[in-house]
């Protein structure tokens, strides 16, 4: 009778599994190359012995375990305060088909009125300029997340984005060069800002606070960031806290242009 049981396998049954493999999959790419992955397959293991105690009747046990887990879960919250907030912009982020235009709508997290689209090419020709100057620099690029909660941190500014202005800013004896750049649609709102640090261990050495900065602000919002090296002059492309790879400047603007539709 159960094996018929099992076998009366309905479509819910098909979309349960889906949405658990999806969870599953969203849960390591967060956790991958941190040490919250030995945290999380802890996790994984005593709920695992929880099921088997619970299955082999084994009620004492069980029913220790199962109130470990129950209080477990408010530790976890607190352990995994990061991840979870990470978890669930990276959810937030995924690429629906309408979802900007859902946001430019409703004004959600962006301020009243209608924010006009990034030159791409205006900031590519600044970073240009500054690599081969080897000027540092971090520009934070605003997506839907707004970044009114770390401007108060620099010195407010609301200029039109242009090659001269950022050349200026980031300029090695500018009173203004410390610090980031925040870029709103095509405005700089933003001078000196102080970003949140990344406190990921897997971060290279070769790299200084200015890239741990920059990954820092991509894994608390769903900003871009360009960093340029004061010591290589190397351009360096960020999102979702993790460094992107491309071949030449061409590509890097193709990169930006669809990040930012």
């Amino acid at each position: 009778m159960d094996f018929l049981n099992f076998l009366d396998f309905k479509i819910t049954d098909l979309i349960d599994i889906l949405l658990v493999a999806i969870l599953l999959y969203y849960i390591y790419k967060l956790v991958r190359g941190t040490a919250a992955v030995n945290i999380f397959l802890g996790i994984v293991f005593v709920w695992a012995f929880w099921k088997l105690t619970q299955l082999l009747e084994m009620k004492m046990i069980s029913s220790v375990v199962g109130g470990f887990m129950q209080v477990g879960l408010i530790a976890l919250i607190v352990v995994f305060q990061q991840e979870i907030r990470k978890f669930l912009l990276m959810i937030g982020s995924t690429n629906l088909s309408n979802k900007r235009n859902f946001v430019k709508r409703f004004n959600f997290l962006k301020q009243d009125g209608i924010i006009p689209d990034l030159k791409v090419s205006v900031v590519l020709e600044a970073c240009e300029k500054m690599s081969k100057s080897r000027t540092g620099a971090i520009l934070v690029i605003e997506r839907s997340n707004s970044l009114d909660f770390i401007k108060s941190s620099g010195d407010r500014m609301n200029a039109e984005l242009n090659l001269p202005i950022l050349e200026s800013i980031f300029f090695k004896n500018s009173p203004l060069h410390d610090g980031a750049v925040i870029i709103r649609g095509n405005r700089i709102i933003a001078t000196r800002v102080i970003l949140p640090l990344s406190q990921e261990r897997n971060i290279p050495l070769r790299f200084g606070l200015r890239h741990r900065a920059a990954i820092g602000i991509t894994e608390k919002t769903d900003a871009l960031a360009l960093v340029i090296s004061e010591e290589t002059g190397t351009i360096s492309y960020i999102k979702n806290g993790e460094f992107t790879m491309y071949k030449d400047f061409k590509e890097l603007e193709s990169l930006l242009k669809k990040d930012l539709q």
